[in-house]
């Protein structure tokens, strides 16, 4: 993966009434990346209320009562496409899926995880956040790459998917209610017999409030929104941006494997 400044196509849509929408979405999109039949894509939108289980968690004995303990918080419960633990998403946070082309995916892991854990350490500097990165000590789905507040919560997360031709790069930044991915993961991780710290959850608002732009002052800007143009403004200083919407061909790879990515619906004991 070469560090030069490169042609990144922007893309905002969202999915929010289909919890394994964005999913397959990504994943087709990963697929045509690696052909060569779309160009390299950042999606950064607002999910709908999901825990996303990782492949680990799907070979653990409590994995079919997990599911049940996300649905029965209100959560919907999908098969996420990078590795990692179970990760939660809701409206108050942000999904990113970078798509990259790449003649050799595993030869640009580390550079990968570093471009995008320091874009997004560096946007929530932006709004005045000590931003670090880095695994915080008891934190949910760990990784090296978190980025995290004072060294102390965790408030992003990222994995990778490499495919031959292309890799992605995707993970969640909480930006507001840090207790909403507390409460459903303390009995989800406990079916997955995972010890971790509840306290270590963050989030940019339990940081700087609610009502911040990425000035670190009161806005008309949605923290959300603020949170996303820091973002952007951030992939600008490195590359060259454009938007863009998916055409026909996308959705129509989406809809054959979105219920790839739903989670079983049966409990066991």
């Amino acid at each position: 993966m070469s560090s030069e400044r490169r042609a990144v196509r922007v893309n905002r849509e969202s999915f929010a009434d289909r919890p394994a929408r964005d999913t397959a979405v990504t994943r087709a999109l990963l697929s045509r990346v690696a052909t060569g039949e779309e160009p390299e894509t950042l999606r950064l939108h607002r999910p709908t209320a999901v825990v996303a289980f990782g492949p680990h968690d799907r070979i653990a004995p409590g994995y079919h009562r997990a599911i049940a303990a996300a649905r029965s918080a209100g959560f919907g419960a999908i098969e996420r496409l990078a590795g990692g633990r179970a990760a939660v998403f809701h409206e108050q946070t942000i999904a990113f899926a970078w798509t990259i082309p790449s003649p050799d995916p595993p030869a640009g892991i580390r550079q990968r995880f570093d471009e995008m854990s320091q874009i997004v350490a560096d946007a929530l500097s932006r709004l005045g956040i000590d931003a670090r990165i880095g695994e915080v000590s008891g934190e949910y789905c760990p990784g090296e790459w978190s980025v995290n507040a004072r060294g102390e919560t965790k408030i992003m997360g990222v994995g990778q998917r490499l495919v031959r031709g292309a890799a992605h790069v995707g993970g969640v930044i909480v930006v507001d209610d840090s207790a909403r991915v507390r409460d459903v993961l303390v009995p989800v991780y406990a079916e997955l017999g995972l010890d971790w710290r509840p306290s270590s959850v963050g989030s940019v608002a339990d940081e700087v409030g609610s009502g911040a732009s990425a000035s670190g002052t009161s806005s008309v800007l949605s923290l959300h929104e603020a949170v996303a143009t820091a973002i952007v403004a951030e992939l600008s200083l490195r590359h060259e941006l454009v938007t863009g919407t998916f055409g026909p061909e996308i959705h129509t790879l989406a809809d054959e494997l979105e219920p790839l990515h739903l989670c079983p619906t049966q409990e066991t004991a």
